[in-house]
């Protein structure tokens, strides 16, 4: 089924705010997205509505849609989340879904390094997020994967604000995915665990149990 115009409206919005070309503090009216998308106001309100549940503008009625900053604090937590969650996953990995991933995952690994050599931060951004989904997929728990994915946009926000530390040492992000990868692979959970805690605090600038 081909997207509608309001998910044609949504993509292009969130992928703008995401990518910084959008950036928190813009008032972003109806009439003008429709313009510029060449659509009516009523499929562009609608995507409005969804980055409002997804928390990221605050709609002012007659005014327009307001693009929130994510906090630290707010990235943090998500992260905090996703490190349970990862860990969790390499902890419970399923030996046959640990051998199904290995391959895949060290093929995304490569990906990323040549999406950063090519300064394409965007397709860096999309493998990963990939990469580390594919550590709670481990566990083979669909409850799991359901929480996580609803994080997802967090966790490209805390790639998007950390994208000057990501590209200004290439060799350690790929060497911190590499080790991690490792840990996954060897189903050493507690190692991982260390692992994530360190590159997750590395990136997002922010202490372990930051309450900022």
């Amino acid at each position: 089924m081909p997207p509608t115009a309001a998910d044609r409206a949504h993509i292009h919005l969130r992928a703008e705010i995401l990518q910084g070309r959008i950036t928190p503090g813009t008032m972003l009216s109806e009439s003008e997205l429709a313009g510029r998308l060449s659509m009516s106001r009523t499929p562009v309100r609608a995507a409005l509505t969804r980055l409002q549940d997804e928390g990221w503008v605050t709609i002012y009625p007659q005014r327009g849609a307001l693009v929130r900053e994510v906090g630290e604090q707010e990235v943090w937590d998500a992260a905090a989340v996703r490190h349970a969650l990862e860990s969790a996953g390499v902890r419970r990995g399923v030996p046959s879904l640990r051998d199904a991933l290995s391959g895949e995952l060290a093929e995304n690994l490569e990906a990323q390094r040549v999406a950063l050599s090519d300064n394409d931060f965007a397709s860096f951004m999309s493998l990963a997020m990939r990469f580390h989904r594919g550590f709670v997929e481990l566990a083979g728990n669909a409850v799991m994967l359901s929480v996580y994915d609803r994080l997802q946009d967090k966790q490209a926000a805390a790639i998007a604000r950390s994208s000057g530390t990501i590209t200004g040492d290439i060799d350690q992000v790929i060497a911190e995915h590499r080790r991690l990868l490792d840990d996954a692979l060897r189903g050493d959970w507690v190692t991982f665990s260390t692992h994530l805690d360190d590159h997750q605090t590395r990136n997002h600038g922010l202490e372990s149990g930051s309450t900022r």
